[in-house]
């Protein structure tokens, strides 16, 4: 498989958007009007192919808005077919490589709670209390840029 990262107007910009919408809005009923924001125009965003060169997932990077010292990782969404493959971690670790390199001294995210065990695995610690999110439960977690 293979990441590429480009920015939210470049051509991947439309698989991103219908993985996006398939995942959360199709699959986990996340209303359509709130998939795409503003941090899509600042973000760095990754694309996922199969070996097939099909794109099967995206998430993006950056700063975070309470903390811009620390990279926020969201958006990550892979595609059913592709789940289990390895897609997710492979996304994950472009990601964070791609921070380090910008300098971030950490990350931070919001975790779907069924998925904490995926960004465990991967070096994050969930902090603090359970939140909804689009009506899905969160719990945010964090990790040092460094491994």
């Amino acid at each position: 498989m293979k990441a590429t990262l480009f920015r939210w107007g470049a051509p991947e910009t439309e698989h991103a958007k219908r993985i996006r919408f398939q995942v959360f809005c199709d699959e986990q009923q996340v209303p359509v009007e709130m998939e795409l924001d503003e941090i899509d125009a600042i973000a760095t965003h990754v694309l996922v192919l199969s070996e097939a060169g099909e794109p099967v997932a995206t998430g993006r990077l950056f700063p975070d808005l309470h903390d811009p010292s620390e990279g926020r990782i969201g958006r990550m969404a892979v595609l059913r077919e592709a789940r289990g493959l390895g897609c997710g971690a492979h996304m994950l670790r472009t990601l964070i490589v791609e921070g380090q390199r910008a300098g971030f001294r950490g990350f931070v995210l919001d975790s779907q709670v069924h998925a904490m065990p995926f960004y465990e695995r991967q070096g994050f610690i969930a902090e603090g209390p359970e939140h909804m999110d689009a009506g899905i439960p969160h719990r945010e977690m964090r990790r040092p840029a460094a491994d």
